[in-house]
Order: C-alpha cells, then sequence, then structure tokens
C-alpha cells in the first residue's frame, strides 16, 4: 500500500491529514517487516509521541495494520498484507512477521466454538519462532 491510499482510507474514515499524521504514513508503508511503536517514534523525531501512538491505533482500527501481543509485553505492528482473516509467526530473534492462513487451524477454531456457550466474535493467533535468517530450521 502506498502513502496516498492510507492516507485516503483514513480520510474516507473522517481523518484530518495533519502533517505529522503523513508523515507516520509514509514511514508505516515503508516498512515490510514488524516495528515497534518506539522504533517508528525513533525514526520520527519531529513528531509527538501521542502522534504516534494515536496514529496507529486508527491504522490498526481501519485493518491498514496489524498489532501483535509479543512475550515481552510490547506490541508489534505490521502492514495487513493478506486482505483476509488471517494469522502471524513472529520471530523472537529479530522480529520479522510472516502472515499466514491455514485451514486446519480455521477448522480447530469452528471446533472449539461448537463445544462453548455462546458465539465466538473473534480470535488472534500468533506463533512465535525462530525464522530461518536467525538459525531456525526451515523446511
Amino acid at each position: 500500500m502506498d502513502p496516498t491510499t492510507l492516507l485516503a482510507i483514513l480520510e474516507d474514515r473522517g481523518y484530518r491529514l495533519t502533517g505529522p499524521r503523513r508523515r507516520v504514513a509514509e514511514v508505516v508503508v515503508g516498512k515490510a517487516d514488524g516495528f515497534t511503536a518506539e522504533e517508528l517514534c525513533s525514526a520520527l523525531p519531529n513528531v509527538g509521541r501521542a502522534t504516534v501512538y494515536r496514529t496507529l491505533k486508527l491504522l490498526v482500527d481501519a485493518t491498514i495494520i496489524c498489532k501483535l501481543a509479543m512475550p515481552d509485553g510490547e506490541p508489534r505492528y505490521t502492514p495487513s498484507h493478506a486482505g483476509y482473516h488471517h494469522h502471524h509467526a513472529v520471530c523472537v530473534d529479530c522480529g520479522a512477521i510472516q502472515e499466514f492462513r491455514d485451514s486446519t487451524v480455521e477448522r480447530v477454531v469452528k471446533a472449539i466454538g461448537s463445544d462453548l456457550e455462546g458465539q465466538i466474535v473473534g480470535h488472534r493467533i500468533e506463533f512465535f519462532i525462530q525464522c530461518g535468517k536467525c538459525g531456525g530450521r526451515v523446511s
């Protein structure tokens, strides 16, 4: 996604396109792998921290980026490339994020849902891995 498209989505949702918000959008679309809010703040020293965090929340709400809960408690963000419901595998060493969709996972979720009283309205599944670049076994 390019910055213009990202900003158009935010504008369509009624958000103002301020200069700092534009700079956040430009950096976010340039991130191929995952990033933290702190990394974004460091890359944008002239943009206020509150603006960075608010813009990240808007982008998550618009499903432009995904927010992943990490074992250390600091969330990582990644552009949402899939365009459909998907899950993530995150390298615990370098933070690289892979998106995937697997019918087996979806069948397990459906089976769990049939055992619950009530209806599943959402779920997140993240696998924490050591990627091939960091020494993990690649099949």
